[in-house]
């Protein structure tokens, strides 16, 4: 009879004598039953997941839906408090309300930095333009108070949105433009006004079709609206309001739902930059027409269509009357401290009075003005009936925060965009950003093959096809 040894087996003469080795062994090996050749190998680690292909085959992918403004600089023409303290005064409700700006101070400044940050409800930063006096006429010269974002590369823009500061009313008249070469050349995006053709010799409210789908529209939506949207918010709002304004880029347009298919509107949304322009705060009240010419033929603004620029925009509409109600009330003036009023009032006799204004047309218009309070005289204007007072009346713009919505354009071969180092000639100190590109393309924009894989032409990835380019 053969005796084999079993490691492990009651009774062997290793059971007892080798107790503590065997617990070493088992350190070393991995277990008293399985060599260190045999221990359990653990599965091999998958490919990163890349949205851009499925398994082995190619597809579509987009960057992240972002707010392309959030922290970005925004550079402001005018800011209140720069050259010194300054009293900025809102009119709510009958009565000014009054604040001190002042850039030297951390408590009393308002910059642009506020317009990209955390927007936050229960803390609003604002930013603040210096004050403005106010226009007595039309023909007065626009405020031309900008704001510009640079985005630093090329983006696929959804919507633009200016929150305004609790307690300001929306300004009247307002420019949105867009450039796609990074600040050489600009093309309208979207006007604002109560008075579209006076001011920027459009249409109110017109239609859009395939003929003019890269056209910008201007609606006076935003004076009357009170739901979010284009034009959210409204004219007027009391001391803790907030105003809002919306423009959505693909709204109204009728190629938006085969958006892939449209080149049209893809260069519509495309944007390196936006800026918006405040061009009045509030519209003066109206006057004899024969006197007044169109705003936007005395100020020869560049942004008019050819085909709008010889046209007359008297009576030919009903936006050409004012539609700002506001303009139409009796303003209870308070005292003259509490406004940054700088010239000296005239004197007039008390009490109410009445004036008569033939036009040309021959029809009558009898204005009325409040008696001034007792003990104080004004002068009135002889067309508007407003006084002297009034009249030198200051604004100033007043916005909380400024949004971009938009992904980062790369024609549908990239999942992100990375920053890639400082933009070539640039004095920034902000890094530039590239897509990162698929499909065998390249480019900033991912906008076109790759070396040595021209075998298929280079073209935008769609939901049907990724267009990969492909090697020779």
């Amino acid at each position: 009879m053969v005796l084999v040894w079993l490691p492990g087996v009651p009774g062997s003469t290793d059971e007892t004598d080798g107790d503590d080795d065997n617990d070493d062994d088992d350190d070393d090996t991995g277990g008293p039953f399985l060599p260190q050749h045999f221990a359990p190998q653990l599965p091999p680690v998958p490919p990163a997941y890349d949205p851009c292909y499925d398994e082995d085959r190619s597809r579509r992918c987009l960057p992240d839906f972002v707010n392309a403004a959030f922290g970005v600089p925004i550079v402001a023409s005018s800011t209140c408090g720069q050259r010194g303290p300054v009293r900025l005064c809102t009119e709510t409700t009958g009565r000014p309300h009054c604040l001190q700006c002042d850039a030297g101070s951390a408590r009393k400044r308002y910059p642009a930095a506020a317009l990209t940050d955390v927007n936050n409800s229960a803390n609003v930063t604002c930013w603040r333009s210096e004050p403005l006096r106010s226009p007595t006429s039309i023909n007065d010269p626009p405020d031309n108070v900008t704001l510009t974002l640079s985005l630093g590369k090329k983006f696929e823009l959804t919507y633009v949105t200016l929150t305004f500061c609790p307690g300001t009313p929306k300004p009247d008249s307002i420019a949105i433009y867009k450039s796609a070469d990074y600040g050489r050349s600009w093309q309208p995006f979207q006007f604002y006004s109560s008075q579209c053709r006076r001011v920027y010799g459009r249409p109110n409210r017109a239609t859009i079709t395939r003929a003019n789908e890269q056209e910008a529209r201007c609606t006076d939506a935003h004076r009357h609206a009170t739901g979010v949207g284009e034009g959210a918010g409204t004219a007027g709002l009391s001391a803790g309001g907030t105003g809002r304004i919306a423009f959505s880029t693909l709204d109204g347009r009728p190629s938006a739902a085969d958006f892939d298919s449209s080149p049209v509107l893809q260069d519509w949304v495309t944007a390196t930059d936006v800026r918006v322009v405040f061009h009045r705060h509030r519209m003066p009240p109206p006057a004899d027409d024969s006197l007044e010419e169109p705003w936007y033929l005395l100020h020869g603004s560049p942004q008019v269509p050819a085909s709008y620029r010889n046209r007359s925009p008297r009576h030919s509409g009903p936006d050409d009357e004012d539609n700002d109600d506001d303009d139409q009330e009796e303003q209870n003036v308070g005292e003259a401290d509490e406004w940054p009023v700088t010239e000296q009032q005239q004197s007039t006799t008390e009490g109410s009075t009445s004036s008569s204004i033939t036009t040309s047309a021959t029809t009558t218009t009898t204005i009325r003005t409040m008696a001034p309070a007792a003990g104080k005289s004004r002068s009135t204007h002889p067309r508007t009936g407003q006084s002297q007072q009034q009249q030198q009346h200051y604004h100033h713009y007043a916005v909380s925060d400024f949004a971009v919505g938009g992904r980062c354009k790369c024609n549908g071969h990239a999942s992100r965009c990375l920053a890639v180092g400082r933009a070539a000639g640039s004095t920034s100190t902000e890094t530039e950003l590239a897509c990162d590109c698929k499909h065998n393309t390249a480019g900033r924009d991912c906008e076109r093959c790759k070396p040595f894989h021209f075998d298929r032409p280079w073209g935008r990835a769609t939901v049907r096809d990724a267009n990969e380019c492909k090697g020779m």
